[in-house]
């Protein structure tokens, strides 16, 4: 019998998203389907981190969904889930300064997210 571990990756936000998935009020995280989050599943942990800072936070991955962009994917995933305090034309448009033509290109992937733990700084985090 062959045994699975969920995997922890790392991941950088910006900080005004950050605080949104450590308050527990961003439940997506969107991500352009990049090869090497192709294997992102649920039962991983992604450690969020600001970067440049030792600020993280952990989530456990519920479930991910590809979409063949972001617009699809705010329509499937509700706008809410991915930033409650933005309105859905004012998210498209901060993906897109964030992600070019070129990448929504490969498609994009709703992370369904639950808090694991509070964020931390300092030493050991």
């Amino acid at each position: 019998m062959t045994e699975t571990h969920a995997r922890v990756r790392e991941l950088n936000l910006y900080q005004q998203y950050f605080d949104l998935v450590a308050a527990g009020t961003k439940t997506i995280e969107v991500r352009v389907k990049y090869p090497h989050l192709a294997d992102l599943a649920a039962g991983d942990t992604i450690r969020f981190r600001i970067k440049g800072t030792d600020e993280a936070c952990e989530v456990r991955i519920v479930q991910v969904t590809e979409y063949a962009d972001f617009a699809a994917l705010l329509n499937g995933e509700g706008a809410a889930n991915v930033d409650p305090t933005a309105t859905r034309d004012r998210q498209l448009a901060n993906i897109r300064a964030i992600y070019p033509p070129e990448k929504e290109a490969l498609g994009a992937l709703a992370i369904e997210i639950a808090l694991l733990q509070p964020a931390r700084t300092g030493p050991g985090s």
